[in-house]
This record gives C-alpha cells, sequence and structure tokens, in this order.
C-alpha cells in the first residue's frame, strides 16, 4: 500500500474508491485527485500496479498544487469507508467485440467486486462503468442491495459528449455551446436525441439536414467502437474518464445535475425493474429524482427496443 504520512486527515476527508486500475481506472483516480475533490484508492487485482500509479501521482502534487491523498492497494480493506465506489474492473474491448461480447465475462468480475466493496462501505453510492453497462449496473444493484437512488451507471454523460462533439465538428462551432441529449441503453440500440439537441438554444434540426443528422446519430452509437477500431490494442478512456468526474464531482458538491445516466426506472417512460440511460437529477445522495420527458412515439419506441435488449442481456448474465 503507498500513502502519504498523515493517514488522519485521509479518514475526515471525502473519500472515492475506484475498482479497477486500468486506463480509464487510473485516468479517473488523476482527474478527481488533480480537481482536489475528494482523497481517492485506486484498487486492482495485478500487484505493484496500482501502488506505482499512486506514488507517481502524489509525485506530482507540488506541481499539480493539491492537498488529497492517494492509496493505491490491492486489498478491499483499504476503500473501507468510501462515500463513492467506482467500478471500472474489467476487460477492454478489443476490435470485432461488441459491448456485450463482454458480458460473461464482466458480470462475473463486477459481481465480486460489488461484493468486497460494499461490505467495506455500506454507505456508498455505487457508480458503474464497465461494460455492457446497464446489465452490470442492475447486477451491482441487486449484489450490494442498496436502495435504486445509490446505484447508477456512467453512460449518458459520455454518449451525449460524443454526440456533442461530432455535432460541434459538423457545424464548426464551440463544443461550449453545444448541448446534446442521449437515452437508452449503452450500445448499438442507444437513443440521441437531436429534438432535444441545441447549438446555444437553437435544434440542430434547424441547424442540419436530416441525412447529415442521422450520419451524426449513428456515429454516435458507435463512438466507441470507432475508437477501439483505431487503436487497436484498447478503447476509449479520457472521456468516459472525464465523464465519471463530472458525475463524481456532482455528488461529492451536492450539485443536482441534470444528467443523463443509467438509472432504475419504476415506472418512468412505461419501463420498470431495469436500469438504463434516462435523463437524472444527481446530488449528494445520489439519483435525487428521474426526470421524464416527453418522446415522440418513435423515440419511445427506440427506448423500449433498448430497454428489451438490456433485460435480455440481464437473462442472459443471470443463468
Amino acid at each position: 500500500m503507498t500513502s502519504l504520512p498523515n493517514s488522519s486527515i485521509l479518514c475526515e476527508s471525502r473519500r472515492v474508491s475506484v475498482i479497477g486500475g486500468g486506463k480509464v481506472g487510473s485516468t479517473l483516480a488523476q482527474r478527481i485527485f488533480e480537481k482536489n475533490l475528494a482523497d481517492v484508492v485506486l484498487l486492482d487485482i495485478v500487484e505493484g500496479m496500482p501502488q506505482g500509479i499512486a506514488l507517481d501521482l502524489m509525485e506530482a502534487q507540488p506541481i499539480e498544487r493539491n492537498d488529497r491523498q492517494m492509496i493505491g492497494t490491492n486489498d478491499y480493506a483499504d476503500t473501507a469507508g468510501s462515500d463513492i465506489v467506482v467500478i471500472t474492473a474489467g476487460i477492454p474491448r478489443k476490435p470485432g467485440m461488441t459491448r456485450d461480447d463482454l458480458l460473461k465475462i464482466n458480470a462475473k468480475i463486477v459481481v465480486e467486486a460489488s461484493e468486497k466493496a460494499i461490505a467495506q462501505s455500506p454507505n456508498a453510492i455505487f457508480i458503474l462503468v464497465s461494460n455492457p453497462l446497464d446489465v452490470v449496473t442492475y447486477l451491482s444493484w441487486k449484489t450490494t442491495q442498496l436502495p435504486p437512488s445509490r446505484v447508477m451507471g456512467m453512460a449518458g454523460v459520455l454518449d451525449s459528449a460524443r454526440f456533442q462533439t461530432f455535432i460541434a465538428m459538423e457545424l464548426g462551432v464551440s463544443p461550449r455551446d453545444v448541448n446534446a441529449l442521449v437515452l437508452g441503453g449503452h450500445g448499438d440500440l442507444m437513443v440521441p436525441l437531436p429534438r432535444y439537441s441545441t447549438v446555444n438554444g437553437i435544434p440542430i434540426t434547424e441547424l442540419m439536414d436530416a441525412v447529415t443528422i442521422e450520419r451524426l446519430v449513428d456515429r454516435t452509437r458507435n463512438g466507441g467502437g470507432e475508437i477501439v477500431g483505431l487503436m487497436k490494442t484498447g478503447g476509449a478512456y479520457f472521456a468516459p474518464a472525464s465523464s465519471t468526474c463530472l458525475m463524481v464531482e456532482a455528488i461529492i458538491n451536492n450539485q443536482s445535475r441534470q444528467l443523463p445516466a443509467s438509472a432504475y426506472l419504476q415506472g418512468e417512460y412505461g419501463l420498470n425493474d431495469i436500469f438504463i440511460g434516462v435523463p437524472i437529477q444527481l446530488g449528494g445522495s445520489g439519483v435525487e429524482k428521474v426526470l421524464e420527458i416527453n418522446l415522440t412515439d418513435a423515440e419511445r419506441e427506440a427506448l423500449h427496443t433498448s430497454a428489451e435488449s438490456v433485460r435480455a442481456n440481464i437473462q442472459q448474465a443471470s443463468t
């Protein structure tokens, strides 16, 4: 275990444990640490790897001017008392693999991680990042037996950010002026919503023709796969880490942000007993509310089709 000398500070500060020290997990740890949001525990099964990352980040403290603490560990006992647990553990996608191809392997990894983490931090809020996202979020919720408000999946922020990026690139405008919304499962059946996507308040339906919009929608649905295809040996990690950090910050600072995330539905949008991407209000207690927006018949049908795919994969992972 690697830590700074004064361990008493660690007990008094907000603590985020990141389970999985791969590229997403380690980049997320860096984001949280350098933003000075919380003390971070980075856990991985590979001996020495999280300890080395933690020491490397601590050696950057005098330059980055943050005063949080970082622990690298292979022992879940070091995650005890976490306010937030983020699970990124699992094998990454490889070229030709879909998110659902990872189902059986990552489901087992996430269930085991959830069991060990909740035993150490029964009051934590859980954020799932591993794929297939909506499926493992449901399995983690079942495993931890937490209230659904304290379990969620990070996907909508990432998918919406990708849609925003492609819109900004197409129009040659600043991404800061673009807002976009993507619902549904984190996969090929996600549901980007052009009607709710704007540039400085102007709907993109007034700025681009239908063919262009559909091209950007398709690129968004395949955004992760595009990066996997380019990199060959791994997948995206900068944008997923930034997206997760945004959610961590909303919880730690009790910001009541309106964000899309994989949340548990109990009748909203005509769906029950499923985690899927919808707009939520996210604050210090977790999911404060699920926001139900008006959808066209086609959008609602697409959301239900996405949900059916998620439900089928949950059943497959549970057998």
